[in-house]
C-alpha cells in the first residue's frame, strides 16, 4: 500500500528550520501510512540528527528517480557550509533550491503536500533571489497569480487580501476582483479541506471605525461593501466589521474564517493567540503548501531549544488536507 508522502523543506539552514523539521517528523515517527521527503543539505542532515540523537532511518538520494518506494529520504543538497545564526548568500540558495526542489517532487508525484521550515527574506535578497517569501514563490511556479496566505488554527483562522507589501501600497490594492477570489479561496478551503460545508466568513474593514461611513475613507463603502454583495458566496460573508472592536469583543469566535487586508492586522492577533500553533497555508495553488507561522529565530540556532510545535502542526494539516485532497 502505497503511503502518503510529504516533503519537508529545511528552511534557511542557518536559522531554526533543520531542527524543528527533524524534531517534527520524529514526532511522526510512530504514525503509519505517512513517509516523509526531507530536502536538505546531507552534512546538515547529519549534524542535526547527531545532536537531537535522533535514529537514522532515511535512505539519502541525490536525485528524484532515486524515489521508489514507500521508505523515509532525505533529498540531498549536496555538503554546504553553515554560518549559525545570521542570513547568509548560502542559506537564501539552499532555502530556495530546498522550494524548487519539493514543486519538482510534487510535478513528478512524488509527495502529496508540503511543510516548509522558516525562510529569512534578507537570505534570499543576499542570494539574488527577488521574492518576498515562499507564497510568491510557489505562486511564480505555477503562474498563478489568484492566490491567497491563510492562517489556521483551532481558535481562528484567517486570510490576508494583500500580502508581503508596504502599508502605503494596501488602498491601491485593494481591489474587488482581489477581494473577490479571496473569498472563493477561503470558502473553498473551508469546504474542501476542513469540512465546514457552510461557513461563515467575517471580512474587516480597511479603515478606522470600518471607514466611520466614509468619514475615514471610502474602501468600505467603494470595494468591500460591493465585493460582498457581488461575490457569488455572499451567503457565506458577512462584515465589514470595525477591526479592534471584532478582536476586542472576540467575535472571531463566531467565524469560520476572517479575512483582514494587510499582513498586520490579521497577523498580531493571530500570533497572539497561535503562537506556538498557528500555521500558514497557501490557498488557490495547485500544490497543498502549509508552514509553521513563525520565523528563522536565528537567535535560538544550534542551541537545542527550538519548540516544533508549529511544525508539527503545520504537518498535520498538510496530512489532513492531502488526504481530504485524495478522497475528493
Amino acid at each position: 500500500m502505497k503511503k502518503l508522502s510529504i516533503g519537508i523543506t529545511c528552511g534557511d539552514i542557518n536559522g531554526i528550520g533543520p531542527e524543528i523539521a527533524l524534531k517534527a517528523i520524529h514526532y511522526f515517527s510512530k504514525t503509519k501510512n505517512i513517509r516523509f521527503i526531507f530536502i536538505v543539505p546531507e552534512n546538515i542532515y547529519e549534524y542535526y540528527s547527531k545532536i537531537l540523537n535522533l535514529p537514522n532511518n532515511f535512505k539519502i538520494v541525490t536525485d528524484i528517480e532515486q524515489i521508489n518506494d514507500n521508505n523515509n529520504y532525505i533529498f540531498s543538497l549536496g555538503k554546504i557550509d553553515t554560518e549559525f545564526g545570521k542570513p547568509s548568500k548560502i542559506s537564501g540558495e539552499i532555502s530556495y533550491k530546498a522550494i524548487e526542489t519539493s514543486y519538482l517532487l510534487y510535478k513528478n508525484n512524488k509527495i502529496d503536500a508540503v511543510t516548509t521550515a522558516p525562510i529569512s527574506k534578507e537570505a534570499l535578497n543576499l542570494s539574488g533571489i527577488n521574492f518576498p517569501g515562499h507564497t510568491e514563490i510557489y505562486a511564480n511556479f505555477e503562474k498563478n497569480s489568484k492566490y491567497t496566505m491563510t492562517f489556521l488554527s483551532k481558535k481562528f483562522n484567517a486570510a490576508l487580501t494583500t500580502i508581503h507589501i508596504p502599508l502605503k501600497n494596501v488602498s491601491k490594492e485593494l481591489t474587488q476582483g482581489k477581494l473577490f477570489f479571496t473569498i472563493e479561496n477561503v470558502v473553498t478551503t473551508a469546504k474542501k479541506y476542513l469540512n465546514i460545508l457552510s461557513p461563515k466568513v467575517a471580512i474587516l474593514g480597511l479603515n478606522p471605525h470600518a471607514g466611520e461611513n466614509g468619514l475615514i475613507g471610502n474602501e468600505e463603502n467603494e470595494i468591500i461593501k460591493p465585493s460582498l454583495e457581488n461575490s457569488k458566496y455572499r451567503e457565506f460573508v458577512y462584515g465589514p466589521f470595525v477591526p479592534d472592536a471584532f478582536f476586542a469583543k472576540k467575535l472571531f469566535l463566531k467565524y469560520d474564517f476572517v479575512i483582514g487586508h494587510y499582513h498586520d492586522q490579521v497577523l498580531i492577533p493571530f500570533k497572539l493567540i497561535n503562537f506556538d500553533q498557528g500555521v500558514n497555508y497557501t490557498a488557490g495553488l495547485k500544490i497543498i503548501r502549509t508552514s509553521p507561522d513563525h520565523g528563522t529565530a536565528f537567535d535560538i540556532t544550534n542551541k537545542n531549544i527550538a519548540n516544533p510545535q508549529s511544525m508539527v502542526q503545520a504537518i498535520k494539516y498538510s496530512i489532513k488536507f492531502a488526504k481530504n485532497s485524495i478522497a475528493k
